[in-house]
């Protein structure tokens, strides 16, 4: 009787001790973490394979990655070609854990550089976030039913937080005028943002950033550029921002700011959530598109008129050829001066 009083009192211990252990989930970028944050209970943790400021579309899976994976209760992915390396990863992994892609019953858009492609970017317009907050609300409920009532509530403060930034990002978009609501980007992440807010958008690159950059994409924003009178445009934070540095010098207009796309900003910066970051983007846009902020200035060289040289359009041998003649030139005074009495 003694031992099955002992056994009983093991089995009530290590079940506790089982229940106060966390349900891990793994998201594959930043943005879906916060996500999830906003919805889960302290019954789950949440960590996002691609830290912030990474770029998923080029990032390279790590030996700890995998050990995550293998050890996640729950893998939330956006799939659309978003993170084309995380099949093979939850696949060397050996995870048991719930595959759940997030994006499902957004109306997808498809991509406008390569067919039967669809663009991955669908957590940019708020609207489409509500659809991603559902998706992982289920699949909290599903890993844990007993925490549903909670999650719920947690899932409607987040919601009804959501549905008032889509209303604020429309409302801020109108003040904009339609014919100067042109957007011009590094890479194609802005199309959902773009339909849904009734923005025009041109990028230099696709949807993915591994896409090269042709000649073409930048005569094409060059074009609209200066057909449009665009006064900006915008890089982004995990993007080199040299090429369009230089078509914004070469056509005298702004770098409007910087926004976010395939990450969210540190803790530090004004895009640090998920909503930070979709609220962010839409006030640099307005104020870029307005003018509301500083045009670049010029350095001061460049503000005073140039003067005529007397070397302005000649070769370099040519510029040798005249300061030598010219050194010659100073020697004979000179000697001429020594010679006369």
């Amino acid at each position: 009787m003694k031992h099955i009083y002992i056994s009983f009192v093991m089995l009530l211990c290590s079940t506790a001790v089982w229940a106060q252990v966390p349900l891990k989930i793994i998201t594959s970028a930043s943005m879906f973490e916060d996500m999830t944050e906003n919805l889960m209970t302290d019954e789950f943790t949440v960590q996002s394979i691609v830290p912030i400021g990474g770029d998923p579309h080029k990032y390279k899976a790590k030996p700890s990655d995998a050990r995550n994976v293998q050890q996640a209760d729950l893998v939330l992915v956006n799939g659309l070609t978003f993170e084309g390396w995380i099949t093979e990863l939850i696949e060397n992994s050996g995870t048991k854990a719930k595959i759940v892609r997030i994006t499902e019953g957004i109306d997808v858009i498809g991509s406008l550089q390569y067919e039967n492609s669809s663009d991955p970017h669908a957590w940019m317009s708020a609207a489409n976030g509500l659809i991603y907050i559902e998706n992982i609300k289920n699949a909290l409920i599903e890993l844990r039913p007993s925490s549903k009532e909670a999650i719920e509530a947690n899932y409607e403060t987040y919601k009804a937080k959501l549905v008032k930034l889509d209303q604020d990002i429309e409302a801020e978009i109108k003040k904009i005028p339609v014919d100067q609501r042109v957007l011009i980007t590094s890479h194609d992440a802005f199309q959902y943002f773009g339909d849904r807010y009734n923005v025009r958008l041109e990028a230099i690159m696709g949807i993915s950033t591994e896409a090269q950059a042709q000649t073409s994409d930048i005569i094409r924003v060059t074009k609209v550029i200066q057909e449009n009178k665009v006064p900006a445009v915008f890089i982004e934070s995990t993007i080199n921002p040299k090429m369009l540095q230089q078509i914004a010098k070469d056509n005298k207009v702004k770098i409007g700011g910087e926004l976010y796309a395939d990450s969210l900003g540190d803790e530090e910066s004004s895009g640090s959530t998920y909503i930070d970051m979709l609220w962010h983007n839409t006030t640099t846009i307005v104020d870029a598109l307005l003018q509301k902020l500083p045009l670049q200035e010029n350095s001061e060289s460049e503000n005073k008129e140039s003067v005529p040289s007397l070397t302005d359009g000649l070769t370099t041998t040519s510029k040798i050829v005249l300061a030598s003649i010219l050194v010659l030139a100073m020697l004979s005074v000179l000697v001429f001066k020594l010679k006369k009495p």
